[in-house]
């Protein structure tokens, strides 16, 4: 969608003219990607209208392969406006204007499966699943287990004001346990589901290698399984190792947004599992909007990199600190060698880090050791667990 940002605060009632953005839970992640040299393809729906040409462009910008967009002729490309107040306030208004969008009415039919499959990773959001029984068929046919499918990452964004029946969210466990890799906050999952901490969480999504719980202020959690069926041993970046040493590599030239590995059925095994914690940033938040897609962004950025359990998760929370710390909901993470040197600090130099707007443009010449920002007794303004953020927007 085309997002529209206040250029004052106030109610939107009162705001006189805004700037035009980008947004959308999977163009971010996509966006993200490309912007530190992961190879992404963005695949959707738009209209053949001026915003549908904006968005085109303005991935394209970032680096993003968009030659697999569908253009629709009969349906506007959707957007929405939002104040400039930060969500949690009573203040804080989002208007929608997607109904009968060109990405709600998307189909499996619309798909290339050959362009879903030619990455390491494929990546989906469950706003998709709310927009339209369409688009929760299209959800239910790419969470199908099927040989040769990439490593499939599903991050569940249950949005409360996008199923006016909350039992019928329980689709987003359905559509979660077709994954091969789950972002959830703790929050959603126990909205939605009815499940409270990272173990229950677990437990209800047996068939995923992996799972990440986003915890708020507290941080986040990663569960992850160490061995499936048939003795096959889960290798970071996708990888499984059979019995005898052989490493079985997953298909694909692109790294992400089609997406990574393998979509083997695991039974459920608590003594496989790994549990790694990190905890969340302290950080000068500017908006909150589109905290969750840079933190998942950041998380499988290591992955495509192999790198461990509790490094993805400090890659997840710096880049969500760079998406808490500018206006819009798209931002520049930190450049790989930075982001390398932060998330190798030892836990004590991690836990005193604390993140102002402009912190990325400092990159090299800032020593986290001797950051004169930090406050070891400052209350938290914000986390980069990247929890639920209700004005995020849903493309395919």
């Amino acid at each position: 969608m085309v997002t529209f940002l206040p250029r004052v605060p106030g109610r939107l009632a009162d705001v006189p003219s805004f700037d035009r953005a980008i947004g959308g839970a999977e163009s971010n992640v996509a966006c993200t990607l490309a912007r530190t040299g992961h190879s992404t393809r963005w695949i959707s729906r738009v209209g053949t209208d001026g915003f549908g040409d904006h968005l085109l462009a303005a991935i394209a910008d970032c680096g993003v392969d968009v030659g697999h967009v569908r253009r629709d002729p009969l349906r506007p490309t959707g957007v929405y406006f939002r104040t400039a107040g930060d969500r949690a306030t009573d203040g804080h208004e989002v208007a929608y204007y997607r109904a009968g969008s060109a990405a709600s009415a998307m189909t499996a039919a619309d798909l290339d499966p050959a362009a879903l499959h030619t990455g390491r990773i494929l990546h989906l959001s469950g706003i998709t699943a709310a927009l339209s029984a369409d688009c929760l068929g299209l959800l239910r046919e790419l969470t199908a287990r099927r040989p040769g499918r990439p490593l499939l990452s599903f991050d569940v964004n249950y949005r409360p004001g996008l199923w006016r029946d909350p039992a019928q969210a329980r689709v987003l466990l359905e559509l979660a346990r077709g994954a091969d890799l789950v972002f959830v906050g703790d929050d959603e999952a126990r909205d939605a589901w009815g499940l409270d901490g990272p173990r229950a969480i677990r437990e209800a999504l047996p068939e995923a290698h992996t799972v990440v719980v986003k915890q708020g202020r507290a941080g986040a959690t990663v569960l992850r399984r160490m061995r499936g069926p048939g003795g096959l041993t889960w290798e970071p970046g996708g990888h499984t190792r059979e019995p005898g040493g052989r490493t079985r590599e997953p298909g694909g030239r692109r790294d992400a947004a089609t997406a990574t590995g393998s979509a083997a059925d695991a039974a459920t095994d608590a003594a496989t599992d790994t549990a790694t914690f990190v905890p969340a940033l302290r950080v000068d938040p500017v908006a909150a909007t589109g905290a969750g897609d840079a933190f998942a962004a950041g998380f499988l950025s290591a992955t495509l990199r192999g790198l461990p359990d509790r490094t993805r998760l400090r890659y997840g929370h710096l880049w969500a600190a760079a998406a808490l710390t500018v206006p819009g909901d798209l931002a520049t993470p930190p450049s790989r060698p930075y982001a390398d040197r932060l998330a190798a600090l030892d836990d004590p130099a991690w836990e005193r880090l604390h993140l102002a707007p402009g912190w990325i443009d400092a990159d090299a010449d800032v020593d986290p050791e001797a950051d004169p920002e930090a406050d070891p007794e400052a209350d938290p303004d914000s986390d980069t667990s990247g929890r639920r953020a209700d004005e995020e927007v849903p493309t395919q």
